[in-house]
């Protein structure tokens, strides 16, 4: 064995050290660091695990990395230059390897498992429900986490996140707001009213995604479904009287995929600062009534909130890929600080190569 070892050069030992959790692990030849790092009971942020979804997005502090597939295919630009990494998509190629990952909120609670039914449904738009589970019994989350859905007609469980501020005790009933997935088994499934009296497995809370204590100016950015979590996060920030001036921009197609204003503008009226609500249409027929902005919504940063110092600010997102890597782009572009810039990238089947 020694011979051979002399012979063909014994493979270096790869470790990762991973902050905050203070943990060390060996990561065997041909493992990736996420898949080290949950064999090693290490909570690494990750949904997706193929590298589309950006959940385990990593600093990047000593060491190097060899990439199994481009991490601009998810991250922009301005990560990758700031030096961020996918863990999914990482095998270190140093002796010694250290990352940072961003820690959930400090009182989210631990995963559970629980068991629900449908209880209501409200269309939203043509493609976005709102569905209402009952649970078992409560389960608690913090703002912004999201949750694991499943039943038994689809292999993989589906990740939405939480619609509802958090009870303190926990809610019974929990709501999500689901766009429709063309060909999706789940929403194919949900829109067709099939899933009334279904079981349906609820994992959670799951997520990184929630807000940072501060008192500076914060810019919130939603599309789509993707009005859920900042919506959990905005009702849970009024309840406790956060004092910090806000901007919330919702990007829309048309004016008949606006929803939620009512609640947005309750949320405003009685928000303990400043709240500006700026909604955007991108597709708005030119001969409507429409007499709000047009365009892409993350172009009208700067509109929603003038003259602050944007190194102090901070940036919320949720909603699809292109809408995230367009808002990160142009949040540099007017001096935030691109780790005050925190999302959550909503992805579908259409984004996962490889669907069980």
């Amino acid at each position: 064995m020694s011979f051979l070892k002399s012979l063909f050069g014994a493979k270096e030992a790869k470790f990762v050290e991973v902050a905050p959790f203070g943990a060390r692990f060996e990561v065997p030849q041909g493992e990736t660091m996420l898949e080290a790092a949950l064999k090693n009971n290490v909570p690494f942020p990750h949904n997706c695990t193929v590298g589309t979804c950006g959940s385990c997005k990593c600093k990047l502090k000593a060491g190097r990395v060899s990439a199994l597939t481009d991490f601009g295919y998810t991250l922009s630009q301005q990560e990758i230059a700031a030096g961020f990494i996918l863990a999914c998509q990482a095998i270190p190629k140093d002796p010694l390897t250290q990352v940072e990952v961003e820690s959930g909120a400090n009182d989210s609670p631990k995963p559970e498992q629980f068991v629900g039914k449908i209880v209501a449904t409200e269309t939203l738009t043509h493609d976005i429900l709102k569905i209402t589970i009952e649970l078992d019994r409560p389960i608690k989350f913090s703002a912004g986490q999201y949750a694991n859905l499943k039943y038994p007609n689809i292999r993989r469980a589906r990740n939405y996140s939480f619609a509802d501020a958090p009870d303190r005790d926990g809610r019974k009933q929990i709501s999500f707001f689901i766009r429709k997935v063309p060909k999706g088994a789940f929403t194919e499934d949900l829109f067709a009213g099939r899933l009334a009296d279904v079981p349906i497995d609820v994992d959670g809370p799951h997520g990184n995604f929630h807000l940072h204590a501060s008192a500076e100016p914060m810019i919130c950015i939603a599309g789509g479904s993707g009005l859920a979590p900042l919506m959990s996060v905005l009702e849970d920030a009024r309840k406790n009287r956060v004092k910090r001036p806000c901007a919330f921009l919702f990007g829309a197609r048309t004016q008949a995929d606006l929803y939620g204003l009512e609640q947005i503008n309750q949320v405003a009226q009685n928000w303990a600062d400043k709240f500006v609500f700026l909604p955007v249409l991108s597709h708005e027929p030119a001969d409507s009534s429409w007499k709000g902005a047009r365009g892409l919504v993350t172009q009208f940063i700067t509109d929603a909130m003038p003259g602050i110092d944007w190194s102090k600010a901070e940036g919320y997102m949720c909603g699809p890929p292109g809408m995230i890597d367009a808002g990160i782009a142009s949040m540099t572009e007017v001096g935030m600080n691109i780790e005050s810039i925190f999302y959550d990238k909503f992805t579908d089947e259409s984004h996962i190569s490889k669907m069980p």
